[in-house]
């Protein structure tokens, strides 16, 4: 039998992950289990050794650690290089490869959900790994401009300047048409009791170009950014497509086999509830 785990903080035993991937490596036939592991910042590199002395399969890592998780490895895809952050660890032996599978995931889940980038203006909320993966696929898929808004400006620009785009401060996005056509929320973020301030921001945005709203994040009951949507009449998606289409990248560099979004998304759904559907 293989393990594969995810690494985070104690926002792991939150994530989907495990439910998702263990029904899906049990549907293709695969000998394995995907378990949670909650990681103290202190502790990344003791982790990252027990990977190794463990021979865990391969690893999920999320926020916080997808910036801090790269000086504790081997190597780096191309990809992650670039970006400067990761979220797939592919193990050879004692060896650990960091490769980011979220890139590719946001722009299959736009692409799925029929929206265009090149050409268009988009703005990105956040300023860790998640923001650089998102301001780095936007541009790639040329968008015209884009915007990264942080509550650290030296972080925003930072960004941007390893990308292109503007790096902006929150507070400027108050009191003014804004021309993002797309929106990303890459905080951690996404309802009142995480961050009252942002809330608070976001409902008083002007969006009135906006086509899209997506949220990287899921699971919340109360969703400031999918209330905002709502009010203004943009269409949204929630964190769930990006993530079956990057654990699908994930799985299959941890094991050759691509498995369709749909089984992932099916593997999402509670019990008895419709699958959330591909866009057509």
């Amino acid at each position: 039998m293989k393990v594969y785990c995810i690494l985070s903080d104690q926002r792991v035993y939150q994530s989907r992950s495990p439910a998702m991937f263990s029904a899906v490596l049990r549907r293709q036939g695969i000998h394995a289990v995907y378990v949670p592991f909650a990681v103290e910042p202190a502790d990344l590199g003791c982790a990252l050794e027990g990977l190794r002395a463990l021979h865990i399969a391969g690893a999920n890592v999320t926020a916080p650690f997808k910036e801090a998780v790269i000086a504790h490895l081997d190597d780096l895809s191309e990809g992650a290089r670039v970006i400067g952050a990761i979220n797939t660890l592919v193990r050879d032996g004692r060896r650990l490869k960091g490769y980011n599978t979220n890139a590719i995931g946001i722009m299959d889940a736009l692409g799925a959900a029929g929206c265009e980038v090149e050409g268009r203006t988009a703005l990105v909320f956040g300023t860790g790994g998640a923001a650089r993966t998102a301001a780095f696929i936007l541009t790639w898929l040329r968008a015209r401009e884009v915007w990264v808004a942080g509550r650290r400006l030296d972080r925003a620009r930072e960004i941007t300047e390893r990308f292109g785009g503007r790096g902006v401060p929150l507070e400027m996005l108050r009191n003014v048409r804004l021309p993002a056509e797309i929106v990303v929320n890459a905080t951690s973020a996404s309802s009142p009791e995480e961050s009252a301030e942002l809330c608070n921001l976001v409902q008083g945005l002007d969006l009135g170009a906006c086509r899209l709203l997506l949220d990287l994040n899921y699971g919340r009951r109360r969703n400031f950014w999918r209330d905002k949507a709502e009010a203004e009449g943009i269409p949204f998606l929630d964190g769930l497509l990006p993530l079956a289409f990057q654990a699908r990248r994930s799985l299959h560099l941890w094991t050759g086999l691509l498995v369709p979004p749909e089984e992932f998304l099916e593997a999402l759904a509670p019990p008895g509830a419709c699958p959330p559907a591909v866009p057509a």
